[in-house]
C-alpha cells in the first residue's frame, strides 16, 4: 500500500465527433490517438462512464493488447483512469500483452464486468500504423450495439474526465500491487498475471493434449511450422505448441512480439504470410498456421503449400468436432456463420441435422446464439473460428482443431479437404480485399451498387461470359432477425448475387469485397460480372485487389 494517498485529478476537456465504436471497437491511425490532446483519455473516460457507477463502483476489468506501439503508453492512462473512476480490480496481462481470446476466457473465469483490449487486429503497427481499443462486456464478448452506441452519447457532450496521474504501475512484475487513492472508493489493485496460464488451463479441459503430443512427438512426427507473426500470440505458441506438446522450438517463428510487428502487416494471408507459404512450399513441413496481432484469426496451410480457405476450414472443422473430447461430451447445439461465409458450413449442418444459423459480420451476434444455448460453434469468412468454450475468435484454438482431426484420422490437410469435398460437395470461396479504399468512393460505389441490385428488373437479368449465361438468383441487402431476443438489423449494406451455374455465390457488401475463387477456370465468369456490376475499379482507382484469400 502506498504510503500517501494518490490524488485524483479532474481535467478539462472538450469532446470528439468521431469516437463511435464499430464492429471492432474505436480504430484510428496511432497519430490520432498519440498526437490528438486527450484523445485516448476522452474514449476512455466515455467507455467507463457508459458503465452505471454502481456496478462500476469496486468491479472488476480485464486490460491487455497485442504489443503494437502505444500500447504500453495507453495501458498505462487505462490505470490511472480506471483507478480515479472507481474500478476495485484490474487484471492485466504480463508485460501489457494478452491475446484477445485470453482476454474473453479470463473476463468469464474471474467473472468481471468486461475487459479493454488495445489492438487493431490484423491492421499495421508502428507510429504509422493503426491503434484500436476494444471493450468486451461481461460474457467475454464484443460490446453489443447498445453499448456502443452509450459510449458514443457520452463522448459527444463530454467536458472532463478524471484520473491518477502519479499512479504508476511496472507491467513487468507479476503480482498484486494496491494503491491507496484521495476518494471515497476502496484500495485499488492491480494484478499482473500470466499472459498464457489461464487460457492454456482452459485449452487443457478442451482437447486430448496427449494425442496432439504424439502426432508431433511420436514415431511419425508431424512436422509444423507456426508463424506468429511478431504479434501477441508469440508467447502462446512457445508455452503451448513447444512446451506443452513438444513441439520442437524451431517450428514457432516470429515469435518476439513487436510494436511493428516487424514491418509488415499482421495479417494471416496468402500476401502478408507470404515467408511461411514459401517455407511450407519446400515440402518439409506438413502442417502450416499463421497467426493475427491479437491472435483472433488464422490460415492453415497443409504440406507443399496448400491452403485452406476459410469457409472450407470452418466446415471441416464442424463436420469433424467428434475428433475433439468437449464436443464428445457436450454435444453440437448448432452451428452459426456471417452472411459473407460460404454456404460449406450448411452442408455439415444438414448432413449432421444440425441447426445453421445466419449472421450479419459481427461476433456479438454469435456470442448471443452463445449465451442462449443455441449454438456451438462459429465462423466467418475473414479467418475468424470459434465455438462457446469462449466469446471470441480464437486462432489458436482453430489450430489446435486441426491438429486434433489429423491426430485422430492420420491423415494430412489436403487429404482431409479432398475427403470433405467428396463426401459433401464443394463450395467454391475467394475474397478480394481493396484496402485504402477513399471513404466516399466506397460510400457512392455501395449506394449505387444497392439501386442497381434492388431493381426488380435486375432479377431477370441474365449475364454471359463467354459460353457460360448466369441468371440472378437472389439479390438483396440483408437483415437479420435475432431468434434469442428478436431485435431486427437492417442495411447491412450486403449485395447476395447467387447466380444459377455449377452451385456458386458471389457476394460483394461494402468493405468492397468479391466472393470468387482463384481457380479462374472456375469462377473467372463470376469476377467478370462481378467487376462490371460493382465498377470497382473505376470508381476506386484501383487495379485490382491488394489482398487475395
Amino acid at each position: 500500500m502506498e504510503t500517501n494517498p494518490i490524488p485524483v485529478v479532474t481535467v478539462q476537456t472538450s469532446p470528439f465527433d468521431d469516437q463511435r465504436p464499430g464492429t471492432n471497437g474505436l480504430r484510428r491511425k496511432t497519430e490520432v490517438f498519440e498526437g490528438k490532446k486527450n484523445y485516448l483519455q476522452n474514449y476512455i473516460q466515455s467507455l467507463l462512464s457508459s458503465i452505471d457507477l454502481r456496478d462500476r463502483q469496486g468491479c472488476t476489468m480485464v486490460v491487455g493488447s497485442d504489443g503494437r506501439y502505444f500500447s504500453r503508453a495507453a495501458t498505462e492512462i487505462i490505470v490511472q483512469m480506471a483507478a480515479a473512476n472507481g474500478i476495485g480490480r484490474l487484471v492485466i496481462g504480463h508485460n501489457g500483452l494478452l491475446s484477445t481470446p485470453a482476454v474473453s476466457c479470463i473476463i468469464r473465469k474471474i467473472k468481471a464486468i468486461g475487459g479493454i483490449i488495445l489492438t487493431a487486429s490484423h491492421n499495421p503497427g508502428g507510429p504509422g500504423g493503426d491503434f484500436g481499443v476494444k471493450f468486451n462486456v461481461a460474457n467475454g464478448g464484443p460490446s453489443p450495439d447498445t453499448v456502443m452506441e452509450k459510449i458514443a452519447q457520452v463522448s459527444r457532450t463530454l467536458e472532463e474526465y478524471t484520473i491518477c496521474p502519479d499512479l504508476r504501475i511496472d507491467l513487468a512484475r507479476l503480482g498484486r500491487h494496491d494503491f491507496d487513492l484521495e476518494n471515497k472508493f476502496k484500495p485499488f489493485r492491480v494484478e499482473i498475471v500470466d499472459s498464457v496460464e489461464v487460457y492454456l488451463n482452459l485449452l487443457r479441459t478442451i482437447f486430448d493434449f496427449s494425442a496432439i503430443k504424439s502426432l508431433l512427438t511420436g514415431p511419425e512426427q508431424l512436422k509444423i511450422r507456426v508463424d506468429a507473426m511478431n504479434g501477441v500470440m508469440g508467447p502462446y505458441v512457445r508455452r503451448i505448441l513447444c512446451d506443452e506438446l513438444g513441439a520442437p522450438a524451431n517450428a514457432a517463428v516470429n515469435c518476439v512480439p513487436l510494436e511493428d510487428f516487424g514491418g509488415r502487416p499482421p495479417e494471416p494471408s496468402l500476401t502478408y504470410a507470404a515467408p511461411l507459404v514459401d517455407a511450407m512450399k519446400g515440402g518439409d513441413f506438413g502442417f502450416g498456421a499463421a497467426l493475427d496481432a491479437d491472435g483472433d484469426r488464422y490460415m492453415i496451410l497443409g504440406e507443399n503449400g496448400f491452403f485452406v480457405n476459410p469457409s472450407d476450414s470452418l466446415a471441416v472443422m464442424a463436420a469433424n468436432l467428434s475428433c475433439i473430447p468437449y464436443f464428445r461430451q457436450l454435444g453440437l447445439r448448432g452451428f452459426a456463420r456471417s452472411m459473407a461465409t460460404s454456404t460449406a458450413l450448411d452442408r455439415v449442418a444438414k448432413a449432421l441435422k444440425v441447426t445453421l444459423y445466419e449472421t450479419p459480420t459481427g461476433w456479438r451476434f454469435f456470442g448471443n446464439l452463445m449465451d442462449s444455448g443455441r449454438c456451438s460453434l462459429c465462423g466467418e469468412e475473414s479467418f475468424g473460428t470459434s465455438s462457446d468454450h469462449i466469446r471470441e475468435k480464437d486462432g489458436l484454438w482453430s489450430v489446435l482443431v486441426w491438429l486434433s482431426i489429423m491426430a485422430v484420422r492420420k491423415q494430412g490437410v489436403e487429404e482431409i479437404i479432398k475427403d470433405h469435398w467428396a463426401k459433401l460437395g464443394r463450395n467454391y470461396f475467394c475474397r478480394f480485399d481493396y484496402e485504402g479504399v477513399d471513404p466516399r468512393a466506397a460510400f457512392y460505389l455501395m449506394r449505387d451498387l444497392e439501386g442497381v441490385i434492388t431493381d426488380k428488373a435486375f432479377l431477370t437479368q441474365k449475364f454471359a461470359v463467354g459460353t457460360n449465361v448466369y441468371s440472378v438468383e437472389r439479390a438483396d441487402n440483408f437483415e437479420y432477425i435475432d431468434p434469442v431476443d428478436g431485435t431486427v438489423v437492417r442495411n447491412q449494406c450486403a449485395v447476395l448475387l447467387c447466380c444459377k451455374y455449377t452451385n456458386t455465390t458471389l457476394t460483394l457488401y461494402q468493405h468492397l469485397f468479391e466472393r470468387v475463387h482463384p481457380l479462374r477456370a472456375v469462377l473467372g465468369p463470376l469476377i467478370a460480372i462481378a467487376l462490371k456490376i460493382s465498377d470497382i475499379h473505376e470508381r476506386t482507382g484501383h487495379r485490382g485487389p491488394t489482398v487475395i484469400t
